[in-house]
């Protein structure tokens, strides 16, 4: 027999004086619970104690009859819904009581009631993240198997606050949003369930209801992280047992080396298109661990470089539409194999970074965008919210939330995969409010200007937090603009970056390479007028992809001439860039003169080392990283004034730079010869007597030029030249490069 407070739980009595009877209606909190829409489902599910009865609710669709135990009593159906109730005396119900009930089909399913645990989430974990400064809230939100008083299971939660309601839905649950509803956190906007029984490779997505507009939406998780193959989207309960890493030598000696003034040479890999297996598939992480490590150590590389390996549903944006910011690609394996891949190469003497994308997300729905109905990590304005070029959404720099997500994100990837650096793609279009759009169409800052200043703190932010906590990790900035101390410490006003890509000294260069010989005397300045500027950040050299697709053609078709001049043009090229100041970065598949610009859709064009020429290319890429990471005036100052001096600068009529590079008294001489011309008799002042050995010549008949040169060295003479006290005579070939070193 109910008591009238019971009843008044589960029932309106309505008066109605046109009525000769009673009109009764569920209770509001059973009705929200029914339409999926209560925002504390734990106030009316679960067992909640009354004086000295206790009542246990619940609420399961396509249940016939439900029991407390196998054998337990009863649940009473409350009329036309598929609520379940019991009432009882208190203490009747044991701790951590099942639920079991039976289907339209005669099958009995048996699980623990969810919505007996209370919430696990500290007040501290929600101050942390509300600020903004919880660089670890990827081990609270998202999902996570935990022991809750000694009941294993799934905790789940995330972050909505304008849901009326969030559930969460998978392959446990039919997708069904009204099995398990969420309980939210006051005004934290953090919704949390844990539900027991769940075990690692379950699906599973949020079922999120507007609170304004009513609209269902069905999100992935944003802090998932394992996904689906593509097209499939839903998040994959990880298995959060350690991984047993076996590179604690790298990791101890990265954290204390001295990387700025270390050699530093990047191959930068598309993982989908570098190489694929005889069957035309992905290779998976562990078998590119195995033959991308051995083929960049026989090249000299010291890092490998990854396009974005975030989980993204496009294989066309390469990466750099990413939907999961915690989650390697399932692409190409599990978690669990990409830690493998970084831990195989820091044991072989690799370094690895990740490109990493913070400026902007795609517009797909089951991603991020409008994830709680309203633009929640974007900007609602589309003038601050949205990139014409590229379709996708900014991030709002200016909430903590957002700005969190972000911030968590890099430090997952540097704490749970153990990578070396970041390389943060598009910061000119982060820094510049006005970045790529037309007047009109941007709103300026408080103070009248075109600075996003929000994203400017995120990004001192994200420098000084990955700099103080993960001493040796690198954060390189892809920015294009001049904006002032990219590269300079957080705390001189600068940006707080490891390096920055010199966009400018690669579009000279490249401009300058693609001219006909004939002509290039009338651009020499354009090869001098980046060392007006070379030491103002610590500049990193890319020839990146980003110049081998859109029609750019490769690297070896934007050189001028017939097919010698080509391949002695690239040679001359990457002599230059061996041996100018900043740390290396090459794109695959220009380590070989690859002949058609980059398809992501295929692999590299392996076949043309074939040819030569081809071989060439590649044999020179290696003794360039050799030379450059065994000798110290070629690293050691390519941040500072004192690694560089001219020799001379000025011989535009000949097209020939020459210069030194120094680590104290120790210094090579370069010279470049940017015609087809062989010049005899070139004097070059040097800065002391004796033999100068040729330690690299770009034209030696070992990679396909025509072996012009100096007999392996030349002495000095005690003729003054160039304002050194002594100089050298050499012969110069033909569109190609000489490094030489005093023995």
């Amino acid at each position: 027999m109910l008591t009238l407070a019971q009843l008044k739980q589960r029932i309106f009595i309505v008066d109605d004086p046109l009525s000769a009877s009673n009109t009764i209606t569920l209770a509001p909190d059973l009705l929200k619970i029914i339409e999926a829409r209560h925002h504390d489902p734990f106030s009316v599910l679960g067992r909640h104690a009354d004086g000295k009865q206790e009542t246990v609710r619940a609420f399961i669709p396509e249940a016939v009859s439900v029991y407390i135990g196998k054998n337990g009593p009863q649940l009473e159906r409350i009329a036309n819904t598929d609520l379940f109730e019991w009432i009882g005396p208190a203490g009747s119900v044991k701790k951590q009581y099942q639920l079991c009930w039976h289907d339209a089909g005669d099958q009995t399913h048996c699980l623990i009631d969810p919505y007996q645990f209370a919430p696990q989430i500290s007040e501290f974990d929600l101050h942390l993240f509300g600020e903004g400064k919880h660089w670890h809230i990827y081990n609270i939100l998202g999902a996570h198997s935990v022991e809750i008083e000694g009941i294993k299971g799934v905790r789940f939660a995330t972050w909505a606050p304008n849901a009326e309601r969030i559930s969460v839905v998978g392959d446990f649950n039919r997708w069904d949003g009204r099995c398990h509803p969420m309980a939210v956190h006051g005004g934290s906007g953090i919704w949390e369930l844990f539900i027991p029984g769940l075990k690692p490779g379950a699906l599973y997505k949020f079922e999120i209801r507007n609170r304004r507009s009513g609209e269902i939406l069905v999100k992935t998780d944003p802090y998932g992280q394992q996904f689906e193959l593509r097209p499939n989207t839903a998040a994959i309960i990880g298995d959060d047992g350690p991984y047993l890493w076996q590179d604690a030598d790298w990791m101890k000696q990265r954290a204390n080396a001295d990387w700025q003034h270390s050699p530093v040479s990047v191959y930068e890999v598309h993982p989908g298109s570098w190489r694929r297996d005889e069957n035309g598939n992905f290779l998976n992480y562990r078998e590119l661990a195995a033959q991308l490590v051995e083929y960049v150590s026989e090249l000299g590389f010291s890092h490998i470089e990854l396009l974005p390996i975030t989980e993204h549903p496009l294989d066309a944006s390469w990466g750099y539409q990413t939907t999961g910011y915690f989650a390697p690609t399932s692409r190409f394996g599990t978690p669990e194999e990409f830690r493998f891949f970084v831990d195989y190469c820091h044991q072989h003497g690799i370094g690895v970074l990740l490109d990493w994308v913070p400026a902007h997300f795609p517009k797909d729905s089951h991603g991020i965008a409008r994830f709680d109905g309203t633009a929640l990590y974007e900007h609602e304005d589309p003038r601050r919210g949205e990139h014409r070029d590229w379709g996708t959404l900014i991030y709002n720099f200016g909430r903590n939330e957002v700005k969190n997500f972000l911030l968590a994100s890099a430090m997952y990837w540097l704490e749970e995969f153990h990578i070396d650096g970041l390389r943060v793609d598009a910061v000119a279009s982060m820094i510049y409010l006005d970045y790529s759009r037309d007047e009109g169409d941007w709103i300026p800052n408080i103070y009248g200007g075109n600075e996003n200043l929000e994203a400017l703190e995120f990004l001192r932010e994200l420098n000084t937090a990955v700099h103080g906590q993960h001493p040796g990790a690198l954060v390189i900035a892809e920015e294009s603009t001049s904006w002032p101390q990219v590269s300079r410490p957080v705390w001189l006003g600068g940006l707080g970056f490891s390096m920055k890509w010199n966009m400018g000294w690669m579009h000279d260069t490249l401009q300058y390479m693609s001219k006909d010989p004939i002509h290039r005397h009338y651009h020499h300045d354009q090869l001098t007028f980046g060392l007006l500027y070379a030491f103002t950040e610590n500049f990193m050299l890319p020839f990146s992809h980003d110049e081998v697709v859109h029609g750019k053609g490769s690297m070896l078709n934007k050189m001028p001439g017939d097919e010698w001049q080509r391949f002695a043009n690239l040679r001359l090229l990457y002599t230059y860039m061996y041996t100018y100041p900043g740390k290396k970065l090459l794109f695959m598949g220009n380590e070989f003169g690859q002949g058609v610009e980059w398809n992501f859709a295929s692999t590299l064009d392996w076949y043309v080392l074939d040819f030569p020429l081809h071989q060439g290319i590649k044999r020179l890429l290696g003794d360039l990283n050799r030379s450059y990471r065994s000798t110290a005036p070629l690293y050691r100052y390519e941040f500072e004034h004192q690694g560089f001096e001219w020799l001379d600068c000025h011989d535009s009529d000949q097209s020939v730079l020459s210069y030194l590079r120094k680590d104290g008294d120790d210094f090579v001489v370069v010279v470049l010869n940017f015609t087809p011309i062989v010049r005899e008799n070139y004097r070059l002042g040097v800065p002391a007597p004796g033999y100068y050995q040729e330690l690299l010549n770009s034209d030696s008949a070992h990679y396909g030029g025509s072996n012009t040169g100096n007999g392996g060295g030349t002495s000095s003479e005690p003729i003054p030249w160039m304002g050194q006290p002594h100089s050298i005579e050499l012969t110069l070939p033909p569109l190609a490069g000489m490094v030489f070193r005093l023995t």
